[in-house]
């Protein structure tokens, strides 16, 4: 029912800055949406959750340097990524969980968009 399509990924120097997108295509109203993170040898990590009425969770590993929003008028989500570090280098993955309430960094998403990598270099 929902249909996740990622942008942004690329390569930056630590300290730089990069914006992740998601498109949300389908169900958008009652809505948990969320990225996700995996680097290799590493465990799959939380870094941020939206819920339907814009409240914000953050992992700690994080918080202060990572900003995720929505726009509702065009149905796409933001990954904001400032301070960028050596230890951010992974696979990002928007993610979407039907149903309102609060969203965890780690709630139980039912649909994955393709991911996109991202890459900080020392």
């Amino acid at each position: 029912q929902v249909q996740l399509v990622e942008s942004g990924g690329g390569s930056v120097q630590a300290g730089g800055s990069l914006r992740l997108s998601c498109a949300v295509i389908g169900y958008t109203y009652r809505v948990c949406l969320g990225w996700v993170r995996q680097a290799p040898g590493k465990e799959r990590e939380g870094v941020a959750a939206i819920d339907s009425d814009g409240s914000t969770n953050y992992a700690d590993s994080v918080k202060g340097r990572f900003t995720i929003s929505k726009d509702n008028a065009r149905n796409i989500l933001f990954l904001q990524m400032n301070s960028l570090k050596p230890e951010d280098t992974a696979m990002y993955y928007c993610a979407a969980r039907l149903g309102g309430g609060s969203c965890a960094v780690n709630d139980v998403f039912g649909y994955w968009g393709q991911g996109t990598q991202v890459t900080v270099s020392s």
